[in-house]
């Protein structure tokens, strides 16, 4: 259930899914609305028709009351003409059982307010019957005789013979003597009684149909807007990865131009940054070098042996210092130029190049594994990878393996491992362990830090764990489709 409630990644899905919510929202509120005014005027309607309809039937009542016994049934054909279309009367010897429509709001206050008027109008105890039925159910003259079922030429002119008439108000008045003044009135509109639907099919069909066309027209609008966001994700993620990329293109609304104005300047910054960076490690590079060798100088002239080889160790720990350093800053040069790579070859060039040195390197894996980047900065962070495997774990286990959009380089030596503590540790830069902290048996703690930086600047992950049965395990994730 939750994967059906969860909120869309897309802005098009979002966006959508708002203008829905809008939309329906908007229908229900402004339907509610729409309904309860509608009841409000049918209850109005309703009242007023009841009043009126029981002032002519008082006054038919009066009339009829007014005449002698022997007088009344001769007067009936001239009531039914008095009552047009609309109107059906008769005087019955039994009361006619009247088959109620369902209750409604409406009904109640049409009901009630007739029998009021007519009980107001008509005075004194009434034995008054009131009901309303469809033509299809309403008998006449007799609890056995149905209106439909009498001849069309006793009805000619009577609107409430039809089947599909509006529902029928009957009115049943006890006259004395057994006999019933029967009165029914054909209500004026069908839907009158009828309780209104706050959604029915017109309206849902309506709403269906207007979202679709919404939903149609505004992933066409999105999709135009997006264009320009698309375009610079798509820089942002070449700029990322050291990638030269054009500047974006400053036209459209105020927000995309904003947004490509600041996108413009955060690369022109970028560059000054990197240029600046270069310069300034280029500078250190040639004014410590210039010292370093005047001490060099300076220790060969020193009498006292062992001070001297102090001297000179000192300052070929601070030459590896400042060469670290400035590998550090060129490993991921932006200048270097992207190119399409076979993985595979460049890590089987490195394996080939160890086992020259006498190290047990083995590589497994399927060739070839093509992957846009910048051959000489992988090659120096795979290398550094390769030869600490072989320095700490005395063997190297390459695997090249490719799922999804990733490539991933597996590395595994056969050494005592890395403390789970020390396991993020050994990425800052100088960080040594223990055991290579001298200088003749450890580097400058920087190896890991510049293999790190190039696996980033390549969209990668580059990751250390124990392996179970011992050693260290060196996993590094590319994107396969960089570049």
């Amino acid at each position: 259930m939750r994967r059906w409630l969860r909120w869309p990644n897309s802005l098009l899905g979002r966006m959508s899914l708002v203008m829905i919510l809008g939309v329906v929202l908007a229908q229900l509120v402004s339907n509610t609305v729409w309904v309860q005014q509608l009841n409000k005027d049918k209850a109005e309607s309703a009242a007023r028709l009841a009043e009126e309809l029981a002032d002519s039937v008082a006054s038919t009542v009066n009339f009829f009351r007014a005449l002698p016994r022997n007088y009344q049934h001769l007067v009936l054909s001239q009531l039914r003409d008095m009552g047009g279309t609309r109107f059906f009367v008769s005087l019955n010897r039994e009361f006619i059982e009247i088959q109620d429509i369902p209750d409604s709001p409406v009904k109640t206050i049409v009901t009630r307010r007739f029998e009021q008027e007519l009980r107001r109008r008509l005075g004194g105890a009434l034995e008054l019957h009131i009901g309303v039925s469809h033509p299809q159910s309403l008998h006449v003259y007799k609890n056995d005789v149905r209106l439909l079922d009498l001849p069309a030429r006793w009805a000619q002119q009577s609107q409430i013979h039809d089947p599909d008439a509006p529902p029928i108000l009957v009115m049943q008045l006890a006259m004395g003597e057994g006999d019933w003044l029967y009165l029914a009135a054909l209500l004026p509109d069908r839907t009158l009684l009828a309780p209104t639907s706050y959604l029915d099919g017109e309206r849902l069909l309506f709403l269906t149909l207007l979202v679709l066309v919404l939903v149609l027209a505004g992933a066409l609008v999105f999709r135009w807007l997006n264009r320009p966001l698309r375009r610079l994700a798509r820089a942002a993620e070449r700029l990322g990865r050291g990638l030269d990329v054009a500047k974006l293109d400053e036209s459209g609304p105020r927000e995309i131009r904003a947004t490509a104005r600041a996108f413009n300047l955060m690369q022109d910054r970028i560059g000054r940054f990197i240029a600046d960076r270069e310069r300034l490690f280029s500078a250190i590079s040639h004014d410590l070098k210039t010292p370093i060798t005047r001490l060099r100088l300076r220790a060969e002239l020193l009498d006292d042996e062992q001070a001297r080889a102090k001297f000179e160790q000192d300052l070929l720990a601070l030459e590896q210092m400042v060469k670290g350093a400035l590998d550090c800053a060129r490993g991921t040069d932006i200048r270097e130029p992207v190119t399409r790579i076979d993985l595979y070859a460049l890590l089987q060039t490195l394996c080939d190049d160890a086992a020259l040195m006498g190290a047990e390197v083995t590589l497994q894996g399927r060739a070839p594994a093509f992957f846009h980047g910048k051959a000489l900065a992988l090659r120096r962070g795979f290398g550094n990878l390769i030869d600490n495997a072989v320095f700490y774990g005395h063997s190297a286990e390459v695997t090249l393996t490719e799922y999804g959009g990733w490539l991933e380089v597996q590395i595994r030596d056969r050494g005592p491992g890395i403390p789970e503590a020390a396991l993020e540790l050994v990425f800052e830069p100088y960080y040594r362990l223990e055991s290579s902290r001298s200088r003749h048996t450890g580097g400058t703690g920087l190896g890991l830090s510049i293999a790190r930086n190039i696996v980033h600047a390549h969209g990668g992950e580059l990751t250390l764990a124990n392996g179970p049965e011992g050693g260290l395990v060196v996993s590094v994730r590319l994107p396969r489709g960089s570049g």
